[in-house]
């Protein structure tokens, strides 16, 4: 079953008015960001909303068409964006929590419910649920995956130019056979995450063999 308005119809029922869905992209990735998205869904339903579905299981072409039509017709959209270089000094899971309180702030309107893709934010003032699942079961968190999921995408074919050879723009630095071949053969980049096994062996591998070719 596509994700569907039940929950926020719920939590409407009980006087939340503006709920916020949100979701992350980037969390498994050897380079790069973590990326949140925050999304408040209007009111009244658009016929694109049976279209959406978790980002993961749609084709970029149609991200990017439900991409665009979420920032125009959504109430609000927020985004957060946290370095390779503080998830390697704060660990993946703390960056995702910070990337996901960024998007909050970052909304044109606050929210005072939010549904969040597993994840509850600690410390946070705002009502909230965590749900398994919450990107394929609940439209707003859907649409946040593919706002995370598409901002962050930008960021890397950005970043492919930036730093060329390892195939940034195409495999979005998750760990592909390609990603890792590059990685053995170049070392890591400045937006490789260090604290990442793979990282981790192949900055050790060309330490170990400049130190041989020093022998």
């Amino acid at each position: 079953m596509p994700p569907n308005l039940d929950r926020e119809d719920k939590l409407k029922a009980q006087g939340y008015e503006l709920i916020a869905g949100i979701d992350e992209a980037g969390r498994g990735a050897l380079a790069g960001p973590v990326v949140a998205g925050a999304v408040i869904l209007p009111w009244s339903s658009y016929s694109w909303f049976k279209l959406v579905r978790d980002s993961k299981e749609i084709s970029p072409k149609k991200r990017e068409f439900l991409f665009d039509l979420i920032q125009k017709e959504a109430l609000a959209v927020g985004t957060g964006v946290i370095s390779a270089k503080i998830i390697d000094d704060i660990n993946i899971l703390q960056a995702t929590l910070l990337a996901m309180r960024q998007a909050v702030e970052k909304l044109p309107k606050q929210p005072r419910f939010l549904l969040i893709d597993r994840l509850t934010l600690p410390r946070c003032h705002i009502a909230q649920e965590g749900i398994t699942r919450g990107d394929k079961l609940c439209l707003s968190i859907a649409c946040a995956s593919i706002v995370a999921k598409v901002t962050r995408d930008h960021i890397m074919e950005e970043l492919d130019k930036i730093y060329p050879g390892y195939g940034f723009a195409k495999h979005k630095g998750y760990g592909t056979q390609q990603h890792i071949s590059s990685l053995w053969q170049l070392g890591p980049s400045p937006i490789h995450r260090l604290s990442f096994a793979p990282v981790r062996n192949a900055s050790l591998q060309r330490i170990s063999s400049s130190l041989k070719g020093e022998d």
